[in-house]
């Protein structure tokens, strides 16, 4: 995983779509993203903080948790041969609302700008603190 500590803008393989009317988002996310036409799209299931060696639940912190999740993550999008840099739109559920916050921080070490979509969302994760999906956009020539 890389970290751009910048958070300066990275070429991606689509555009974020923003209206000038609108405050900025007060997240890591862009309003919307157009994709190149020479794309394809790569779906990233939910992706929990096991550990691929043992699938054992591993963390006991929300930044612990979402770090080992966005790990895997970034496993299955480089499988299919994307990067975090191709990822359009992502969501995220929170076992607990209060830890957006925490995870926020976490997530914007492996996303910079211009930010994906994104939406949070509490739910029962059945004993884990974060699941994240993703959609990456794939250069045809890959």
């Amino acid at each position: 995983m890389s970290h751009d500590e910048s958070n300066a803008p990275v070429s991606r393989q689509w555009t974020p779509v923003i209206l000038p009317d609108l405050p900025p988002p007060a997240g890591a996310y862009s309003p919307g993203v157009r994709t190149a036409n020479n794309a394809q799209l790569l779906f990233v299931s939910g992706q929990t903080p096991r550990d691929p060696a043992t699938g054992q639940i591993v963390g006991t912190t929300i930044e612990e948790q979402t770090r080992i999740t966005l790990a895997n993550l970034v496993r299955i999008l480089e499988a299919g041969g994307a990067t975090v840099a191709d990822v359009v739109s992502v969501t995220v559920y929170l076992a607990d609302e209060k830890d957006w916050g925490a995870f926020d921080a976490v997530y914007r070490t492996i996303f910079s700008a211009p930010f994906p979509t994104r939406a949070v969302v509490g739910a029962q994760l059945r004993g884990i603190q974060v699941e994240i999906s993703a959609v990456a956009a794939v250069a045809s020539a890959r």
